[in-house]
């Protein structure tokens, strides 16, 4: 048996995600066939002691085509200078550590050459992140993630969209909460969290201080006239949330 969270969103209010830890039975070794025998493992328990359902697992190893283009790997944002890279290489190439970074140019490689650059381990402590010239906080801990990826995601055809609204919940088999701290599948439940909230605009994205004070629960996010020049996206070719 293992156990894994599944996440939903929160219509309530702050946190607006919830993670609801399910036993189920894991089918050894990681072949993506028998991962795909644990993610229909995990969903069965899900539904059947929790009533979530439908779930929508999102890596690489779901058996849904929305799941495996929304995974980190796949799923890619654009600058209002033209680059487009994906959550991963954003993420990876954005670190700053003690004896180097942020390396830019882990941008434009492929994700799996972004995650396993020797520097991003031999480059001292991690202290901090740098997105394209612009530095963004370090805590909460998974908010420069999960504002990656849900820029990603705001950058989206509305189709896509509409898919993630019918899901209560979401998973990523191998996300393990005792070894790793940012997840998709969270940064999935809080977009559509803030989405249903009427919490998901342009200025979510382009301004640090916004929505630094939205996801820790601040009353007030502070007034737009105040915030200095901060992070510059593509917006261009939306069509709408």
């Amino acid at each position: 048996m293992a156990k894994r969270p599944i996440f939903t969103p929160n219509f309530s209010g702050f946190p607006y995600v919830d993670a609801i830890d399910i036993e189920f039975k894991w089918h050894p070794g990681f072949a993506k066939s028998q991962l795909q025998k644990s993610i229909a493992s995990l969903h069965e328990a899900a539904e059947k002691i929790n009533k979530i359902s439908p779930i929508l697992e999102i890596s690489s190893k779901s058996t849904s085509r929305l799941g495996v283009s929304l995974s980190a790997f796949n799923l890619s944002l654009k600058t209002q200078d033209g680059k487009r890279m994906s959550i991963e290489c954003a993420y990876q190439g954005s670190k700053v550590f003690e004896n180097g970074g942020p390396y830019h140019e882990l941008y434009s490689v492929s994700s799996r050459e972004a995650k396993t650059d020797e520097r991003l381990k031999n480059s001292g402590e991690f202290v901090a992140f740098n997105f394209c010239g612009e530095d963004f906080p370090t805590e909460p801990k998974t908010a420069f993630y999960d504002w990656l990826y849900m820029t990603a995601l705001y950058q989206q055809e509305i189709d896509m969209m509409k898919e993630l609204e019918v899901f209560q919940g979401f998973s990523d088999i191998v996300f393990n909460p005792n070894r790793s701290i940012n997840c998709q599948a969270r940064a999935a439940a809080l977009f559509v969290s803030l989405s249903k909230n009427g919490l998901i605009d342009e200025q979510m994205f382009r301004d640090k201080d916004y929505y630094l004070a939205l996801i820790t629960g601040k009353d007030e996010p502070p007034p737009t006239e105040t915030l200095p020049l901060q992070l510059t996206l593509q917006f261009s070719n939306l069509t709408g949330v």
